[in-house]
């Protein structure tokens, strides 16, 4: 997919599920989030960028870590998401901006921290984008970011080929290449990042029921946008395949399905 494109998707996918996204995903998240925050080592006072901040539970957890004498600035490419992270948070500060230029938005060597939560694996070139955000770092500022795994520890992968098969062109095309093998840690590293370091948690995604399950995959997350283009028809069929592949991970009613982030921090070279 043409990379202006990807981005026109991604930027009005978001917008479409904003509203729904933080209710559906903040507790299936929680882990990478936990994980993004434990590696940044955020400090009193320090001064932070969350790059494709969604909704804002990251910004709002690194102004709670940094204080009243730090900053925490949000950004996203979706209009819809910065809206609601904006009403959602008080001392926070948002804009919209694509990730691959944020170095040319925001003032460069100025953040002592860029966090990029779950945000790479949409951009239509991670490798540049990371290495805009180490722009935005001081000398010495840290870099800390997350991505889903392998696509075969991710329970939920197979919402991508259900929604590609009725689509003109693949929705997330690239969606698992960073959270494969070693990638992730060599893509920090080609930014001019030090000190790298990448780990993988496993985790567990909970639903309820089949109607959450479906909700998540289809309103609240990536596909939002050709889902919302389904005619009733299409999505019955989409829900019925979806469900299908869940089936092994069933539990009392719901499903227990696995899934797998890669975490990965570097530093800015002091010179």
């Amino acid at each position: 997919m043409d990379g202006r494109l990807q981005l026109r998707v991604q930027r009005y996918g978001w917008d479409r599920a904003s509203a729904r996204y933080e209710d559906l995903w903040r507790e299936a998240l929680a882990p990478a989030t936990q994980g993004v925050l434990r590696l940044a080592r955020l400090q009193p006072g320090e001064r932070v960028l969350d790059v494709a901040c969604g909704s804002g539970v990251l910004t709002r957890a690194a102004l709670a870590a940094v204080g009243p004498r730090g900053e925490a600035v949000g950004c996203d490419v979706s209009a819809g998401m910065v809206a609601v992270a904006q009403a959602a948070s008080i001392g926070c500060h948002f804009l919209r901006t694509d990730a691959q230029t944020v170095d040319a938005v925001l003032p460069p060597d100025h953040f002592d921290v860029v966090l990029c939560g779950l945000g790479l694996m949409y951009m239509p070139d991670p490798e540049a984008s990371l290495a805009a955000m180490a722009r935005c770092l001081r000398p010495g500022g840290r870099l800390v970011v997350s991505v889903w795994g392998e696509r075969a520890a991710c329970g939920w992968s197979g919402v991508f080929p259900i929604v590609d098969a009725r689509v003109q062109s693949e929705v997330c095309p690239m969606f698992f290449r960073l959270g494969g093998g070693d990638t992730l840690r060599t893509a920090l590293a080609g930014a001019g990042l030090r000190e790298v370091h990448a780990e993988r948690i496993a985790t567990t995604i909970d639903y309820a029921d089949s109607a959450t399950a479906c909700d998540a995959a289809f309103e609240g997350g990536p596909v939002a946008l050709a889902y919302g283009r389904f005619d009733t028809p299409t999505r019955i069929a989409v829900h019925a395949e979806y469900l299908a592949s869940l089936q092994r991970w069933a539990r009392a009613g719901g499903f227990a399905l696995p899934g797998e982030f890669v975490l990965g921090v570097g530093e800015r070279p002091l010179a």
